[in-house]
């Protein structure tokens, strides 16, 4: 069993190393013999389908089954994977879920995506979607094969917002939620060891 982790981020200097690794949930799920694959998300992708491919060709490349937690944005990647490979993955956890159905976080995330120069289509590409940005309602509806759990932000905050939790949780046939914390790269979380521990648990015992 593989577990890939795809990092939050969008248009941002985040990636698997800062997002997984300094905060030290690689390193935890690694001592409970968790294979983990940690990649780094392409940063100024145009589109959603960039992201897909260029982590697809890791999961294409494995026998399965393979597990996915996406965390803030990159839960679009992560669902996105799983819709394109029933065959390989069978878990889901969808952690600190970006809020995609909100028109002040929208905002913020255009002005954003903007500033850092990414080009006005792909900006509205990007943005586009449902509950969670570039996945319709529909395509989330669909994931019935698979068992999903959703991670809320505890305390929630305006990017990343309760009612995104509560509503994939609706969307989802199934879904359940686990114990939430602070996303890993905040101050909140990387200044207890409370959550780490807590959420490295709660991640294995997911996968497991």
């Amino acid at each position: 069993m593989t577990l890939l982790l795809v990092h939050g981020g969008l248009w941002e200097a985040m990636d698997a190393a800062r997002f997984w690794g300094t905060p030290g949930i690689t390193a935890g799920l690694t001592s409970y013999g968790v294979e983990v694959l940690a990649p780094d998300r392409p940063q100024c992708a145009s589109a959603w389908d960039v992201e897909v491919e260029a982590l697809g060709e890791l999961l294409a490349k494995r026998a399965g089954p393979v597990r996915i937690v996406g965390a803030s944005n990159g839960c679009t990647v992560a669902v996105l994977l799983a819709l394109r490979f029933p065959e390989l993955v069978d878990r889901l956890l969808l952690a600190w879920p970006a809020t995609g159905d909100d028109a002040a976080a929208n905002e913020r995330a255009r002005t954003g995506l903007v500033t850092r120069g990414c080009p006005p289509d792909a900006v509205e590409s990007l943005l586009a979607g449902g509950i969670l940005r570039g996945v319709t309602d529909q395509e989330l509806a669909a994931l019935t094969r698979i068992r999903v759990a959703v991670l809320p932000s505890v305390p929630e905050n305006p990017s990343h917002q309760r009612k995104t939790v509560d509503a994939l949780l609706r969307s989802i046939r199934g879904s359940r939620e686990l114990a939430g914390c602070p996303e890993p790269p905040t101050p909140a979380f990387r200044n207890s060891t409370q959550y780490l521990d807590q959420l490295v648990r709660t991640i294995v015992e997911f996968v497991n």
